[in-house]
């Protein structure tokens, strides 16, 4: 259950709230501290050059008029160095708070559920770790140090202003209320267009994210023209939006600014007939005068404030949404600790499955056990479930119906990551980083020796490939493996997955862009390896099913067909057909 802002902000300053209660403390003072300057300099004038005695006071009480100069010369210096101290403790507090809150969101993103990344697209996210965090860390930096300080020295002037005359300082205040109605339909108008700004913004990101990622494809079809004019287009509605939301301020400052200028206005005519009375003295008048401002400003600063928090409001929304989103598939609170590495026992046991939001079912009672060791091989026309069902197990997705069961345990009921730990995935579309060879080989073991990389690289029939390479092993293959063919980024995912020694190995299509002599090499290693696994996989080429174990046979989510090679092939099915299909059509 969310917090409000103000308790969310407060609970995670935990460890630098007394620091920040510090600074608050710290602005005012300091903003206290500002009456001493007007107090003192009413004084002097008071009582060395306008008062009835001011020469005799001049001439015997030289002393006095020192101790004066010094207290302003010392509370200017104390005043300074609060601000200075005040303003680094902001300062350094919202940066801490940056720093923490980003590692803590990017923690919490990491650990979502396949479904998050279905709902949240790449550029919004990035948005919310940037640009909203960033609005955050300005609100506790700048808007909560101004509001303390517009509200603190303002209360201090006028507990002052009416100590001298209450009535010069009710004629002042009168003006208040029309700049506070300003500032309440500008509040009115404002909220709604940060938040479409913000929204505006990660478009922006998000269009400028994708189109980057998929630069290859644009070169593809030419489509240069196409995308600029799209970033354009959503760079032209930031730019708008932006422009209005500013203007918003402007249209309104100007009322502002002219109820705050009145005041000394005020000031001069009513404490001029005040003086003229002699019911003010001329050193008042100075101390009304030269704090006339901090009545003012914090009047003005008022706008600025709002305009800010408004915007704060908008980013903390999107931030606090992922703050306090928490992943469906997780531990369970009984889940079973097995840390010693599994058999390798994959089940499914009458399971079904379909995506969250969709009522069309992408799997109906699979049912079918790989024995420890065993190779599985799926086929099947695209769209019918191969990879649904393969992300089963390793717990990508829950099946909304049944059992996945790895060494007779529902999947359910192990540590995600104890599980994971023990499969290797490897999937057609290869994700690789912008790191060395060697580091996107050994990315699941990070400590992984040199010719432990060597060898799982041999493994995958990546080798030769990469022993002309530029620096081999230590080439940088660049963001998302640019520079690479498919069939070398598929073998390098390949070696990766091995890597690890899963005791599970799934393979989708992993093989799909490899010649056949390669893959035969691959196929080779994949039964020869120095440590058990069961392989499961996802294939078309006949010539890498045609030696697994059992072979499934997956049409519109249900097993078709189930068996060998050979007994596929007695059957004269969806197998029989594809096998005739690719070998000629005498089987």
């Amino acid at each position: 259950m969310q917090m409000s802002r103000r308790k969310w902000i407060w609970e995670n300053l935990k460890g630098r709230r007394t620091l920040y209660l510090i600074g608050i403390i710290g602005a005012i003072s300091y903003n206290i501290l500002q009456l001493t300057a007007p107090f003192v300099v009413s004084r002097l004038i008071d009582t060395f050059i306008s008062g009835e005695n001011a020469a005799e006071n001049l001439k015997n009480n030289r002393q006095l008029f020192y101790t004066y100069i010094l207290a302003m010369v010392g509370l200017t210096l104390i005043r300074t160095a609060i601000v200075y101290g005040t303003g680094m403790t902001f300062e350094s507090v919202s940066q801490w708070f940056l720093y923490k809150m980003r590692n803590f969101l990017y923690n919490k993103v990491q650990r979502q559920d396949m479904n998050f990344y279905n709902t949240y697209r790449t550029g919004d996210l990035m948005t919310r770790l940037t640009g909203d965090l960033d609005a955050v860390r300005h609100m506790l930096a700048w808007v909560i140090k101004t509001i303390i300080e517009s509200i603190s020295l303002f209360t201090a002037t006028m507990v002052y202003f009416f100590i001298m005359d209450w009535r010069l300082a009710l004629t002042i205040l009168v003006l208040a209320p029309f700049i506070l109605i300003v500032i309440i339909l500008f509040k009115n108008n404002v909220g709604q267009k940060h938040r479409i700004l913000r929204e505006k913004l990660s478009g922006l990101n998000t269009a400028a994210q994708e189109n980057i990622s998929g630069n290859r494809v644009v070169k593809a079809f030419a489509r240069e023209p196409y995308e600029i004019e799209k970033f354009n287009e959503a760079n032209k509605e930031f730019n708008e939006m932006n422009k209005e939301t500013a203007l918003t301020w402007l249209k309104f400052y100007p009322y502002i600014e002219t109820f705050a200028s009145l005041m000394p206005v005020v000031l001069l005519v009513v404490g001029g007939l005040f003086m003229i009375d002699g019911s003010l003295t001329v050193g008042e008048y100075a101390a009304f005068s030269g704090l006339v401002w901090a009545i003012a400003n914090p009047m003005r600063n008022l706008g600025g404030v709002i305009n800010e928090f408004q915007r704060f409001k908008a980013a903390s929304a999107k931030v606090m949404e992922i703050y306090y989103s928490e992943a469906k598939i997780k531990d369970a609170d009984d889940a079973l600790d097995k840390p010693e590495r599994f058999a390798g026992k994959v089940e499914f046991k009458d399971v079904s499955f379909s995506y969250e939001g969709s009522k069309l079912p992408v799997l109906n009672n699979i049912t079918f056990t790989a024995e420890p060791g065993e190779t599985v091989a799926i086929m099947g026309e695209t769209g019918c479930g191969k990879t649904s069902l393969i992300h089963l197990i390793p717990r990508f997705y829950e099946v909304t119906g049944g059992q996945v069961l790895v060494d007779g345990v529902d999947v359910r009921k192990l540590k995600l990551q104890q599980l994971r730990k023990n499969i290797g995935l490897a999937t057609q579309d290869v994700l690789l980083y912008s790191d060395t060879i060697d580091g996107n080989i050994a990315y699941g073991d990070e400590h992984l020796p040199k010719q432990e990389v060597e060898k799982f690289a041999r493994y995958a029939a990546a080798s030769d490939f990469i022993a002309k390479m530029p620096e081999g092993y230590e080439t940088i293959v660049g963001e998302r493996g640019v520079g690479l063919s498919g069939g070398q980024k598929q073998r390098i995912s390949l070696a990766r997955a091995l890597a690890i020694r899963p005791s599970i190995l799934i393979l989708d299509d992993t093989t799909s862009a490899v010649d056949m002599e390669t893959e035969k090499q691959i196929q080779e290693s994949l039964k020869n390896l120095d440590f058990p696994c069961t392989k499961i996989i996802i294939a078309q080429r006949i010539s890498t099913t045609k030696n697994a174990d059992k072979i499934l046979v997956l049409q519109n989510g249900r097993i078709t067909e189930m068996g060998s090679h050979e007994e596929l092939i007695a059957k004269k099915g969806y197998y029989y057909s594809i096998v005739a299909l690719q070998m000629g059509e005498e089987v």
